[in-house]
Order: C-alpha cells, then structure tokens, then sequence
C-alpha cells in the first residue's frame, strides 16, 4: 500500500542551510568544535570562560594580556562578535580563540568575546540583544564592583572598542548604533573594527530576512543601515576590511560610502586585500595578508585617537 505522507522536499537553500517542507531544516555546517580557556606561558596571556547572563544565556571567553602592575595597570577593552552567518561558529572555537590571543597580546587590551545565541533555536534579533546585553555586563564593571575580577581591576571602560567578521560586523554596527542614540553610562565608545561584514544588497539578504520573522523588507535598517542611523554611530572611528574575492565585498564598500556620506562625524578607513577570500585570515592566520590584517586591527586600537584620516587603501 503506497504511503499518504508526501515526500520529503527542500523549499529553500541559503547559503548556510536549507529548509524541508516538513518544517526541519538542515546546517550545511557541523558544530563548532569549543575548546577550553588556558593560559599562555610565551605571552603572559591568560583566558577564561564567563556567564554573563541566564535571562537570555549568553557567556563570554575572556582574554586578558599579562599584568606586571596588578594595582594600577588598566588596559583598552574589545567587545568581539565572531561570524558564521548568525547560525554557526562560536567564539570558543579554536581560529577565535588564537585571534583574541593574538590582539590582547599584541594590543595589550582585555578582549571579550562574546557566545551570542544562534539561528535556528534562537532566530534574529537574539544576537542583537544578547550583544546588548554583554556590552551592558561589560558597562557594569565601570564603578569596579562588577561581577568580574579581571575588568574590575584593570578595564579602562574610558577606552572601548567593538569588532567582529561577517556577521559579527553587522553585529558590532547595530551595538555602535544602539549606542549612538541610547548612550550608555561610563563606556566611552572609541572605535569599531568590522571584518568582511554583512549588510544587504548581497545573496544573503533573502537569507537574514527568513532568519528574522520580525523583520522590516529589505530596507530593515540591521540589514541596510539608513543614512540618519549611520550619523548616529556612537564611536569616533572606523576601520572596515574587505576581500577583493568576497560576495559580502561590495556590501563592506557601500557601507564606507554611505558613511561618509551620512554626516557622520568620525574617522573611516576602508583596507582592501586584493585576491583574498571571506575571512581569509582566520583560515590562514600565517599568510602575508593575514599578519597585515591582524597588525593593522592592533594598531587601530593602540593609535592616538587623531591619527586615522578618511581613506581607502588596497593590499596585494
């Protein structure tokens, strides 16, 4: 007797999964493999892993680069959301672990790297609001009596910056934003760094409207930023980096344009590295372009605030 089930069939294929009628959906990608916090003898760094909150649960991995003065020394801040399409990775996987070694190392800044929830058990905005609800935990830490020993006694919240690749970058905008027109006692937000980041106007768009059910059309300003949000952005300075082989490419140049254009009155530079990849540098943290990449996000966030003019510039 022949079954009255109708088969199994795909009704949509995004990049990063596809969808069944029967409602199951399926990640291209497997789960991040996490590894645990350890300390770095070579460096002095030392790492550990956090719980920010558990209405809604987000954690954090912590980084923070070797103390010689544990009275008095106070070191800049990165708040980092990694990538992975807002439904894979995690910021306690390997490449994020080693990246975040790398800048409080080399930067000499404490780095929190924020665990935001993902699609599909927790559809856009969770990410956002999980990313406002760490950049708040960070925040109350600014009288010294936060949760957190480590940020009590050595964050300078006076020296804050945002970064984050792909759909991180996204993340740390919508953060510079809320920021911009919210305000947020005792952090002074510096700069943000975004790496190879999504905004629409590329194949993904499709993609993040299904993820967020709540959304506004293709013009929902998460995805499109409107020129008076860009004004509103609350840091001074910018760095965005693209990959000349990268579809998000022209979404991160478009960005720099309609920055410039928006009123805003900071500082951006845009760096493009010619015949590279999407997050190239996480893939092949040893290449020539990658040590470029990774130098120039430490040097943005140990520069003088006045040395970072408008600019573009490409890297072979």
């Amino acid at each position: 007797m022949a079954s009255s089930s109708s088969p199994k069939e795909i009704i949509k294929e995004f990049p990063f999964f596809r969808v069944y009628n029967d409602g199951c959906l399926e990640l291209f990608r497997p789960p991040s493999v996490k590894i645990p916090p350890f300390d770095d003898p070579i460096s002095g760094v030392r790492s550990k892993d956090v719980v920010i909150s558990s209405q809604p649960t987000v954690s954090a991995h912590i980084v923070i680069p070797k103390v010689t003065n544990p009275d008095k020394q106070k070191f800049p801040l990165l708040l980092y959301m990694h990538g992975g399409g807002f439904c894979t990775l995690s910021a306690f996987a390997k490449p994020y672990h080693d990246f975040c070694n790398t800048i409080s190392s080399q930067a000499n800044a404490i780095v929190v790297s924020e665990e935001y929830r993902l699609f599909p058990d927790r559809p856009i905005p969770a990410c956002y609001e999980d990313s406002w609800a760490a950049l708040k935990w960070v925040a109350s830490h600014v009288s010294g009596n936060g949760p957190d020993p480590w940020l009590n006694h050595h964050a300078d919240l006076g020296r804050v910056f945002f970064g984050g690749d792909s759909a991180g970058g996204n993340i740390a905008h919508t953060l510079a934003f809320r920021v911009g027109s919210i305000g947020l006692p005792g952090v002074n937000l510096v700069g943000v760094t975004m790496v190879h980041p999504f905004f629409g106007g590329t194949e993904d768009d499709e993609m993040w409207l299904y993820m967020c059910a709540s959304n506004d059309g293709p013009q929902d300003p998460r995805m499109k930023p409107h020129a008076e949000d860009l004004a509103r952005l609350g840091c001074e300075r910018v760095l965005i980096f693209v990959a000349e082989r990268d579809y998000l490419c022209p979404a991160g140049k478009n960005y720099y344009e309609e920055l410039k254009k928006s009123g805003w009155k900071g500082r951006v530079e845009l760096v493009e590295h010619l015949d590279e990849k999407h997050v190239f540098y996480l893939r092949n943290p040893t290449c020539t372009n990658a040590l470029e990449l990774t130098n120039k996000f430490i040097s943005f966030i140990k520069q003088n605030n006045g040395s970072l003019r408008n600019s573009i510039e490409s890297k072979y």
